[in-house]
């Protein structure tokens, strides 16, 4: 199927609270102009056509935000911020990214680009996505997969969304959140599932491209989510997680496009000079 990319939306995920990191990482400076990495998934949008951002934040950095954005776009006409925490319900911590999707889906009205403001997905990643989109039938998501191997932290361990994909046509078939993954003498270990891991096997980095429709379904798991977990303060509505359930339900097909680039992203303080090492000469 054929879109307008007029029609389709880069979501970005800025709401967190950075508590590793220690600050707003969303908003750190990373390129040599003062460049934050959701402002080069902004310039990616507009230099692939595609019709407005709408960047998930939280009501306390609002002007910060705005300084910044003004700062970097001369034209923020398609720039839409909305805020998680006002979507509510309240709580000091962030309900997670399926929620922080939701948030914005008033504002969404076709497919949608999925990045996190902390993540920088190379050259390539947002254009693969919106192409592989739209060879879709118009009804399947599409997940850009990394090599495991691109995507860990020289400061420590990670958790990754590590996917099963189908030896008939690539796609989708089970995700599994994998926590305590770094490399060791012998290769890349994982502490929970606990085992080894292949330096090629594709992880989820959350950069997605959804169909109109797998976003509305969000509200009804949310609702069932929300239920079950609104007494704990720790509990998140993750969106990994929430597509894997609309697949495994049968609901949405997700086709899987792997990016060969490497992962960039800031969890800890560490992490911000290795970006910015990288970014200097961009």
């Amino acid at each position: 199927m054929s879109f307008n990319r007029s029609e389709i939306s880069l979501v970005v995920m800025a709401g967190g609270l950075g508590s590793r990191f220690g600050g707003n990482k969303q908003l750190v400076s990373v390129g040599p102009n003062g460049e934050a990495f959701l402002d080069y998934a902004i310039r990616d949008a507009g230099e692939l056509g595609l019709g407005q951002v709408i960047i998930v934040a939280r009501t306390d950095i609002n002007n910060e935000l705005h300084k910044h954005l003004n700062s970097q776009h001369l034209d923020e006409s398609s720039i839409v911020v909305v805020h998680q925490d006002a979507f509510g319900p309240s709580r000091a911590k962030p309900w997670g990214t399926g929620h922080a999707i939701l948030s914005a889906s008033p504002e969404v009205h076709g497919p949608i680009i999925v990045v996190n403001a902390d993540d920088h997905y190379g050259m390539s990643g947002i254009r693969l996505a919106v192409e592989a989109l739209e060879e879709t039938d118009g009804e399947s998501a599409v997940l850009v997969a990394f090599e495991l191997k691109q995507t860990l932290s020289d400061t420590g361990s990670v958790t990754r969304g590590v996917c099963r994909l189908s030896e008939a046509d690539g796609s989708l078939v089970e995700l599994v959140e994998t926590h305590g993954i770094r490399r060791d003498e012998v290769g890349i270990l994982a502490d929970d599932p606990s085992g080894r891991l292949e330096e090629e096997a594709p992880v989820s980095m959350n950069l997605w491209a959804l169909p109109r429709e797998a976003v509305s379904r969000l509200a009804g798991q949310w609702a069932s989510f929300h239920s079950q977990n609104s007494d704990d303060p720790s509990s998140e509505f993750l969106l990994p997680e929430a597509l894997d359930h609309q697949r495994s339900e049968g609901l949405l097909n997700i086709k899987v496009v792997k990016s060969a680039e490497k992962w960039i992203g800031i969890t800890n303080r560490e992490d911000l000079v290795l970006a910015q090492e990288l970014f200097k000469d961009q």
